[in-house]
């Protein structure tokens, strides 16, 4: 069982941890390190043993504060999986969009209607004005 040195508010420790786990302890020294370097500048130096009871103390009010957010979170994930789920059987029709098309046939009719009233026109024009 490898052993490893690790600090926390100024003073050294020698601790033993699992092969391959040596990373994981000094990332977790490092956190209580930084708890301890809070208390050592806001109340100066203290009992070795009450300044890794007050860092772990703030560690874990820490902690227990990120699982009631994930707490919160699995449940209003549950919420939105229900949901879906509640949706998946239900078939959402997609919206209907229409765009007016006028056929060529039509076009070609109403050129025709108008040139006919035109000529019309002119006709009744001639008669009354000439």
């Amino acid at each position: 069982m490898p052993e490893t040195n690790i600090v926390i508010g100024g003073r050294q420790f020698e601790v033993a941890c699992q092969e391959g786990e040596e990373s994981y302890l000094q990332a977790a020294a490092k956190m209580l390190d930084d708890e301890a370097q809070v208390l050592s500048d806001q109340v100066g130096r203290m009992p070795e043993a009450r300044m890794l009871l007050m860092a772990g103390l703030m560690l874990a009010d820490k902690t227990a504060s990120v699982e009631d957010r994930i707490t919160e979170i699995r449940s209003e994930l549950a919420e939105r999986e229900a949901e879906l789920a509640g949706l998946r059987g239900t078939v959402v029709e997609p919206e209907r969009v229409e765009v007016p098309v006028i056929p060529q046939a039509v076009n070609d009719t109403l050129a025709e209607i108008a040139a006919r009233a035109e000529s019309l026109a002119a006709e009744v024009d001639e008669k009354v004005g000439g």
